[in-house]
């Protein structure tokens, strides 16, 4: 990608090397804590960490704890994330404009193993995600490693496309199709339930999509072979694929992501339209024709 003349945002919180704050327990706490190890199994150290993790206070407002391992703010993994988050604002600012709305800029915070979140405890092993509650995208930049070796998907624009798929569910969040899909969860099966999630899936790789089209349009940032990267990225994290790697069998009604060929369409579709106000697509077409 072409960067050089990008806009930095200034909405990344960098806890990388920051340990979660931690609060203490009362001992009514500590005892139950202690009959649900004995009855689920699990080492009652883990379940009073993760509990006094989640009980701290300020969790809104970052970990409280001391710095651990010094890292430099401005490494070029801070400035990548940085310089996608602010094309990402750029785009989305100008898209929501266009429409009569008005775009809340999201923060990116930057961690390593685990942090504190508004929707819980945050760990790397979860991979990127996005918290509606605080309106935060979380990323532990270990995972472009992994993205890399693990997936075979390197390159700078399938990480982009990991970023600018996060901040799509924050446009989700935005527009309220988030809580339209998490408001139905309760009326239908898990099965059901599933495919709404897939559809909301595809839809912030459709966004993806549309953001890579007006960032090219605005700064020529794509360069020959970007494409390709993001593609690929997205058929690496199809479910169908994961599932295969894993257990060597694929289970379609365990879906929440879409399949390869699914993630792969939407997001090229999306590159190849830029349309901002064709979302309600993904949530009217057969779900068997995604």
């Amino acid at each position: 990608m072409r960067l050089e003349d990008s806009p930095e945002s200034q909405n990344v919180e960098d806890r990388r090397g920051v340990k979660p704050a931690q609060a203490a327990l009362g001992g009514g706490v500590v005892i139950v804590l202690m009959i649900l190890s004995q009855l689920l199994g699990i080492d009652p150290r883990a379940l009073i960490q993760v509990a006094q993790i989640v009980q701290a206070p300020g969790v809104n407002q970052g970990p409280q704890d001391g710095p651990g391992n010094a890292v430099p703010k401005n490494d070029a993994g801070s400035k990548f994330v940085r310089q996608i988050l602010g094309l990402n604002e750029e785009v989305w600012s100008d898209q929501f404009q266009q429409a009569g709305k008005r775009y809340e800029d999201p923060s990116l915070v930057m961690f390593t193993g685990s942090t504190n979140t508004a929707c819980g405890l945050g760990q790397s092993a979860m991979g990127p995600f996005y918290c509606p509650g605080d309106k935060k995208v979380y990323i532990d930049l270990a995972f472009f490693d992994e993205l890399d070796k693990r997936f075979g998907a390197p390159g700078d624009f399938a990480q982009a496309y990991v970023i600018a798929h996060e901040v799509g569910h924050h446009v989700q969040n935005l527009l309220g199709y988030s809580a339209r899909v998490q408001g139905a969860r309760r009326s239908k099966s898990e099965a059901e339930a599933n495919k709404d999630s897939v559809r909301l899936e595809l839809q912030a790789d459709y966004l993806a999509g549309v953001w890579a089209h007006h960032a090219n349009l605005n700064r020529k940032v794509i360069e020959p072979g970007d494409i390709e990267e993001g593609l690929r990225a997205a058929t690496a994290i199809g479910d169908d694929t994961l599932q295969k790697q894993a257990t060597g069998r694929v289970v379609p009604d365990s879906f929440t992501h879409g399949t390869s060929a699914q993630r792969l369409h939407w997001f090229r579709e999306g590159i190849r339209t830029g349309d901002f106000k064709a979302l309600d697509r993904l949530f009217t077409i057969p779900y068997g024709q995604l």
